[in-house]
Parts: structure tokens; C-alpha cells; sequence
């Protein structure tokens, strides 16, 4: 599952940003058969100005894209640390502000590498690694003269960074040496290295962030799903303060701390659908409402001067960005930019430039730095393959069809450029991870290379996704493998009804929770569905609440609410697993699987498909040895997309030559 932890803390809000679009258009829709549209987008799904088939592209020129994330500037504001895939792996680089190519900082062949960021006062680097994607990250430091420091040794060690003091002088970070089930939070000696603990966590809390001055740790704790509150700990008396107490169900979690160690900026959703932005005094312990949106404010951060805020919003399965001056709250002009999405702002020491990637659809992301005072921004990479045209993609666009219930179901819609009344096409529905997760707008290089090669793909936005309203998010609870499934069912009646899509030819797929949908649809609903990918998708609930990793201690109970308890609900669970019932499975599976998988181990995999071949069905199995939850690499990611491909033609495209890996 993807983001299993993330449905925990979505909800909570404890590490995700969940946005939300209320439901209630259902009733505006109430009259509309189940499946069918109710939004202009999705009728207008079989209209295309002459269709025509794209330029085909190979597995190998979309992955030629290069993948970048991440922006911190140097202290003398004239470099930015940044992560990119270029060689095939994840390493950390440096880029001039004026553009150029940039520095490589790690060189590893092997192990995915993410900058955190410069120092505040010199040159050196801190980063992350893990192996094999174990995903038990250890914090690094780059000297000066090239060479490395773990800062977290130990063997499944997890450790994180938690910020920098006001100063500079020092860092934070979190990690669960002490005890392999909490995080605790210690402070560094940023000359030094020398370390001393500023919070023991033995109540299983999350750790939010730490004040400029040291004083005041926020943290969080998980209630259930969709209910959590925000805490606040001072490092002189030791004491822990209850900030959010509340009756209901209601998600509070902690944006960060201004500049000054003044106010601490908390999200909740209390007695309302979405998320929006209060501000808490430090000194006087008052409560003020700060900003709201139409949907769910997902975050608010402070530049590093205090001079601009800037808040992102989850539009209808969009980011949108506010920025403004924080003194006055006006909006920050900034220059007209191609299309696509602002993310990722990071400003210098004195706010003097600002860093920022732009994606869209068409166009993975791409770092972009921005100068106040001369009023100009500039593109400091180019992501998408030079061999690639834009115009031979396509833009996603938001349609929403009503389910068996009446309840309306948002999704992100591609299709092909051939697709017409008189060429229908082949589909793919996209479930997404979690539970509780979101389909969102944005570059997807497995989406675009389907739909290049003649496939429409519906990503659903199932009940009990983030991003539409606290009773959307909830609605799933207690109810996988049942009424989220059922609106995937829908969702084929609604392609269907799209007019340009063969009903009989739509096939299922997901990773993670996605991964269990699919496996869940191929035997709750075998005859639903014409063939199903799987990947690292769980098989049987019982076996993975076990054995989730001991560091989601603190999410425990919230997931056991939210699947169900392992020993109390033994008999639901079984009910609703896979892996129970994969004799009812008819139809040709694919599975994709990470070796080193800590959230779905690797047996969930091995066993559907040893328990779908005793079917005499078509079963494909993939395993990277060399990778755990999510593909990093790209080698295999070239694998296992042409692969995937290759089983869609083969099932879907009858009469096309496809040769059988």
C-alpha cells in the first residue's frame, strides 16, 4: 500500500495533505442514473476536434523524462540543492541560479539519494538514504571536502529532519533508535555533530517541527482516521499541553512555526467539511481563525525571513498556491508562467529569490527560480525527454459520475487522441493508494505512455479519498472491499457510457490500496472486469495488519478502525482479502513487487499468485530485488511499464501481435 500510514495520517492530517470538495452535488445529481455523468466535462468525453491517433512513443523515451523534486538555497543564495534521477538513480545536485548544468553531489549507482538541504552558514549538504527501498532512511551529512557522515548509524534505524534553529547553529532530528515503535526528537551541534535529546516520545506522538528558539516541539497524536489533535511540548518545564480538545470527529494538525517563535499555525477541519488555517499565540494560548479556502488548505509555510507566507489549497484534485506578504496579507505578483501547477516554493535566507517547480499534465515538473527585484523567472531544468512532443499527450480533466448509492464519484479522465464514436478504444481504471489517498492533475509518465499507446484511463477518486470534504474521506470506514469497490464497478458503466470506449475491453489496476482494489475486484466482482494489475497490492488483510512496520505503532489503532482489528474483526477481514477467495479469480492477472517492501512484504504477492495459477488462469509475476514500496529506479520502471503494456495489448487489443515476455 502506498500510503497505508497516510490514510492514518491523512486523516489526521499528521503527515498528508488532504483536501476536500463537498458532496453535495450528489443531491444536485439525484435524478441521474448510477454511472452516468453529471458534469459537462464527462458528457463531452466522446467530443474530440478530428481524432487521430498520437505519435507513438517507446517505454524507453518516456523514461528518458527526468524526475527532479526538491529546492533549498545556499547561504550566499547563489546555488540550489536539488534531486534528480538523470542517471537512473536519485542523486542529489547543485544548480547555479543563473542556470547551467548542474553539480553532482552523490554519485551512487545503486541507492536512492534526497536532498534536504545546505547548511545554514556554509556549503555542506544533508540528505537521505536508504537501501533498497527498506525505507529506513538514515540522515547524511556532505563535508566540505566531498566526503560522508551517517548522523543516524544503526541497523533499521529510521530518522528524518525536523529543521534548523533560529540561528543556524544547530538541526533537529527524529529517529526510532531508542525504541524501534516512537520517534524521538533530538537536537544536533550544527559544527559539531554532537547531539542531546530534546523529546523522548514513549506515547506514540508525531513530531511536527520545532520553533526557531528551541522552546516549543508541536506534535500530534492519532485519534482514529479522520480525527486527531495537535499537543505542544516546552523544552523548559517539560510539560505537554493538549491544544485541541474537542467533541466529534474533527482533524487538527500542526502547519509549523512563524519566524519568531510567536505562533504556531495549525489545520483543522472542526465543524466543517474542509481544512482551513488557524494561528496559535504562543504567549497568550488564543486561538484566531487565519485563512480558509473553498476546498482543503493542505499546508501554510512561512519564508525564512517572515516576509511571505505561502499556502497551498487542493482544488478539485489541483494545487493551488497562495502567496502573499505576511505582514498585510496581499497577494505576491508574480510573472505569467507557461501552464501547469506552482509547487514546491522555497525561499532564500532574505527572501530575495524564490524557488518553485511547474507541472502539469503534459509537463513533468521543472525547477524554476524567481528574483524579486529584478521581477524575473527563470527555468533552471528541462524535465521531458527532448524526444517528446507535449502535443502528442493529453490533458486530464475532471469528470464525476454518481454511484449505485447516489453518492457522486470525482475522477481525473485521459483519452486517446484516436478515440471517437467510430474508433473505440480500450480503458484502464486507475485506483489510486491509501486508503485514502487522491488522484490528482499533474505529469503521470505511466498515464501518458497507456494513453499514447491507445488506452483511456479513468483515475477514480473512489469514496473514502482525501480531497472532498471530511464526509467523502469517511465514508469507506469499515467498508473496504464492499462500497469503495462497488464505485469502481460504477466507474466501468460510466466509460462505458462515455461513447468511445469498448465496454468490453476495461481492464482494472493499482498499486498499494490500489493494488488490493484491483485484486478485490478481479474476485468480488470477477466478471466486472476483462483483466487486472496488481501492485504490491495486499492480498490478505490479516497477515498485513500484523506485520505492519513497528514504527507505525502510533497509527495502529487508527488502522484497525479503519480495516478492522485483526483479532476482533478475524471474520470480516478474511471476508474481505483476497488471498481468501482467489478461487473466484477468472481473468488474467498481472502482479508487480518490491523485494524490500516493509508496508506490503513481498508473501502478500508470492501467494495470490501461487492461488490464482491453481485457477488454470494467466498469471504474470514480476519481482525487483532491488526495490521496496514504489519504483525509484529507473530501469525498472522501464521494466515494468513496457511489461504492463505488453499485458493490457495482449488481453485488450485482440488481433495485435504481442510477444509474451
Amino acid at each position: 500500500m502506498r500510503e497505508m500510514t497516510l490514510r492514518a495520517t491523512v486523516g489526521a492530517a499528521c503527515l498528508a495533505m488532504a483536501t476536500g470538495l463537498a458532496i453535495t452535488s450528489t443531491a444536485q445529481a439525484a435524478d441521474k442514473p448510477a454511472g452516468k455523468p453529471v458534469s459537462s466535462a464527462a458528457s463531452s468525453a466522446a467530443k474530440a476536434a478530428s481524432p487521430r491517433a498520437a505519435k507513438p512513443y517507446t517505454i524507453e523515451q518516456f523514461m528518458a523524462t527526468t524526475s527532479v523534486t526538491g529546492a533549498s538555497f545556499s547561504a550566499d543564495e547563489k546555488r540550489i540543492l536539488f534531486s534528480s534521477n538523470v542517471t537512473g538513480v536519485f542523486n542529489v545536485y547543485s544548480i547555479s541560479v543563473d542556470g547551467g548544468e548542474p553539480v553532482a553531489l552523490t554519485t551512487s549507482k545503486t541507492d536512492t539519494h534526497y536532498g534536504v538541504g545546505y547548511f545554514r552558514n556554509d556549503d555542506r549538504v544533508l540528505y537521505t538514504r536508504d537501501k533498497g527501498g527498506d525505507e529506513n532512511n538514515h540522515l547524511y551529512v556532505r563535508e566540505l571536502d566531498g566526503s560522508e557522515k551517517d548522523l543516524t548509524p544503526g541497523e533499521k534505524v529510521k530518522a528524518g529532519f525536523s529543521g534548523w534553529g533560529q540561528d543556524g547553529n544547530s538541526f533537529y532530528v527524529t529517529t526510532n533508535e531508542r525504541d524501534p515503535r516512537f520517534i524521538d526528537l533530538y537536537r544536533y551541534d550544527a559544527k559539531t555533530y554532537a547531539r542531546e535529546l530534546v523529546y523522548r516520545n514513549d506515547d506514540g506522538m508525531a513530531v511536527f517541527g520545532v520553533s526557531g528558539d528551541g522552546r516549543w516541539v508541536a506534535l500530534g497524536r492519532t485519534n482514529t482516521t479522520a480525527d486527531s489533535d495537535v499537543y505542544l511540548y516546552d523544552t523548559q518545564s517539560k510539560q505537554t499541553q493538549h491544544l485541541t480538545p474537542h467533541e466529534g470527529v474533527a482533524s487538527f494538525s500542526a502547519a509549523g512555526f512563524d519566524p519568531e517563535s510567536k505562533t504556531l499555525l495549525i489545520l483543522s477541519n472542526q465543524g466543517s467539511e474542509f481544512t482551513r488555517l488557524q494561528a496559535y499565540d504562543l504567549a497568550s494560548g488564543q486561538t484566531r481563525e487565519m485563512e480558509k479556502a473553498d476546498w482543503d488548505i493542505v499546508y501554510s509555510v512561512f519564508s525564512r525571513d517572515g516576509r511571505y507566507r505561502v499556502t497551498g489549497i487542493n482544488a478539485d484534485s489541483s494545487l493551488e498556491l497562495r502567496i502573499v506578504t505576511a505582514a498585510d496579507g496581499k497577494p505576491v505578483a508574480l510573472p505569467k508562467l507557461p501552464g501547469g501547477e506552482l509547487r514546491g516554493v522555497s525561499f532564500s535566507r532574505t527572501s530575495q529569490r524564490m524557488a518553485f517547480y511547474l507541472n502539469g499534465d503534459r509537463s513533468p515538473s521543472n525547477l524554476y527560480v524567481y528574483d524579486f527585484g529584478t521581477k524575473r523567472a527563470k527555468q533552471l531544468t528541462q524535465s521531458l525527454s527532448k524526444e517528446i512532443d507535449p502535443e502528442e499527450l493529453v490533458e486530464g480533466r475532471i469528470v464525476r459520475f454518481k454511484s449505485f448509492d447516489g453518492m457522486v464519484i470525482p475522477s481525473v479522465y485521459y483519452q486517446p487522441k484516436e478515440a471517437s464514436p467510430t474508433h473505440k478504444v480500450p480503458a484502464v481504471l486507475y485506483v489510486h493508494g491509501g486508503p485514502g489517498g487522491q488522484t490528482m492533475r499533474g505529469y503521470n509518465a505511466t498515464i501518458q505512455y497507456l494513453v499514447n499507446h491507445g488506452y483511456a484511463v479513468l483515475g477514480i477518486n473512489n469514496r473514502g479519498s482525501s480531497g472532498y470534504g471530511k464526509s467523502f474521506f469517511t465514508a469507506d470506514d469499515g467498508k473496504h472491499g464492499r462500497e469503495p469497490l462497488w464505485d469502481c464497478i460504477e466507474a466501468k458503466t460510466y466509460l462505458a457510457g462515455t461513447g468511445v470506449i469498448d465496454p468490453e475491453r476495461i481492464g482494472i489496476m493499482g498499486g498499494s490500496y490500489g493494488g488490493y482494489m484491483t485484486l478485490a475486484a478481479m474476485a468480488f466482482r470477477p466478471e466486472a472486469f476483462k483483466v487486472g494489475i496488481d501492485i504490491f497490492g495486499v492480498s490478505n488483510w490479516l497477515r498485513t495488519l500484523e506485520s505492519i512496520p513497528p514504527y507505525w505503532e502510533s497509527f495502529r489503532k487508527a488502522l484497525y478502525q479503519e480495516i478492522g482489528d485483526p483479532v476482533k474483526d478475524k471474520e470480516m477481514l478474511i471476508a474481505t482479502s483476497p488471498l481468501f477467495h482467489a478461487k473466484e479469480i477468472r481473468k488474467p492477472l498481472m502482479v508487480i513487487q518490491g523485494k524490500n517492501d516493509p508496508r506490503v512484504i513481498k508473501p502478500e504477492s508470492d501467494e495470490i499468485v501461487e492461488a490464482v495459477k491453481k485457477n488454470g488462469v494467466p498469471v504474470e509475476y514480476i519481482v525487483f530485488d532491488d526495490e521496496g514500496h514504489g519504483f525509484s529506479k529507473k530501469k525498472n520502471q522501464i521494466e515494468s511499464n513496457r511489461q504492463m503494456l505488453s499485458f493490457l495489448d495482449r488481453y485488450l487489443k485482440p488481433g495485435v501481435q504481442v510477444a509474451k515476455p
